[in-house]
């Protein structure tokens, strides 16, 4: 009896496994990619692009989890602080202006 229990608990533990997407990590290339749009602004201010936010939304979209999210805002702090002439308040009002969580939100 016990050997049958286990058996079906391996099999459902295999279908989960099975059935579970694939996780597909946020790359920092893609991050940065994704910021193409946003550069004009974070370097003069202004009126944020449209796809600008277009482009936020979809990395906030694509973060699925807290840590998906904290990759993407590691990326971001590794993007803007090898990135010459970015206002850092043009960069911390971003993700409000675009209607997304910024990352000291994150936990």
């Amino acid at each position: 009896m016990a050997s049958l229990i286990m058996k079906v608990l391996w099999l459902v533990v295999l279908a989960m496994v099975i059935a579970s997407p694939v996780a597909h990590a946020i790359t920092c290339s893609q991050v940065s990619s994704n910021l193409a749009p946003c550069l004009d602004y974070l370097r003069n201010g202004g009126t944020v692009p449209d796809a600008c936010c277009n482009n936020i939304k979809s990395l906030s979209n694509a973060a699925r989890t807290p840590a998906d999210h904290q990759a993407v805002c590691n990326c971001l702090s590794k993007v803007s602080s090898g990135s010459k002439g970015f206002m850092s308040y043009n960069a911390s009002g971003l993700p409000g202006k675009c209607g997304v969580t910024s990352c000291n939100r994150i936990r």
